[in-house]
């Protein structure tokens, strides 16, 4: 039997990436829940074509932090799934989670009890814009390990009681039963590094979303960056990247990073 699971997640200006998303998650999901930060390019009407999607407008509680009002978001918005659904993902929509074979990944941990899976985080980069035609992971396979990806973003809204994300759902305590695999095999692919100028200035625009308290605490300090500082990060990246995450030769439990760097084996 297929497991029901929801999606949720915050959007803005997202036209580009939107597309991609849906070829890789449509497949899974059975209903999508995205907060809308009042997009001004052509998301709202992409959105409002797909036959799954509910858009939301995103709860601010005022212009201080865009950041805490979406970490609120992230750990109550999925709770309403409780008793309707098998599964939630909470994701953005540049992260794709990937298993081989995703789905009866997901049917063996929910036979095995399993009620929480973390994945394991890549910054996946190219130097070229991929078409619209195919899959993401079809045309950009190198990725490097980045410790700040790993995400609990899957998990069963029935047997977790609170998710407890930090800012950036870059950790979390869940609690409740919480069971995670004995093997970490779910990636965490986050595909925003997709040709320099183009990310460059995705970053100059998403920075215009930061309040007060966000600058003042240094979230999301990429977006300020320089194109000279913001070249050493990519060159970071791109020089640390695997090829070919995909390879069978690849093994991501053993070759992505020690287990007492994953918060969820500490």
């Amino acid at each position: 039997m297929h497991p029901k699971i929801h999606l949720y997640t915050i959007c803005w200006n997202e036209e580009y990436m939107l597309p991609y998303f849906f070829k890789h998650y449509d497949s899974l999901v059975d209903k999508y829940v995205f907060y809308d930060d009042g997009s001004t390019d052509n998301t709202l009407s992409i959105l409002s074509n797909h036959p799954k999607v509910e858009i939301r407008t995103l709860p601010r509680s005022n212009n201080e932090s865009y950041i805490l009002d979406a970490q609120k978001l992230h750990n109550d918005c999925w709770k309403e799934a409780r008793g309707i659904v098998d599964w939630v993902i909470y994701t953005a929509v540049d992260e794709f989670l990937y298993a081989p074979n995703l789905l009866d990944y997901i049917k063996e941990c929910n036979q095995k009890g399993i009620t929480a899976i973390p994945a394991l985080g890549y910054q996946m980069i190219s130097n070229h814009l991929p078409t619209k035609d195919e899959s993401l992971l079809l045309q950009v396979a190198a990725g490097c390990p980045w410790n700040k990806m790993n995400k609990l973003s899957l998990f069963n809204p029935n047997q977790i009681e609170e998710s407890n994300f930090l800012e950036g759902r870059h950790n979390a305590n869940p609690k409740g039963m919480v069971v995670y695999p004995d093997k970490d095999l779910l990636l965490n692919l986050h595909y925003k590094y997709l040709d320099f100028k183009k990310t460059f200035d995705r970053h100059n625009e998403l920075q215009t979303k930061l309040g007060a308290t966000d600058k003042k605490n240094g979230w999301a300090h990429k977006y300020s960056w320089s194109k000279e500082k913001f070249k050493e990060d990519w060159d970071f990246f791109e020089n640390g990247a695997h090829a070919n995450i995909f390879d069978a030769a690849y093994n991501p439990d053993l070759m992505h990073s020690t287990t007492t760097e994953r918060w969820w084996r500490k």
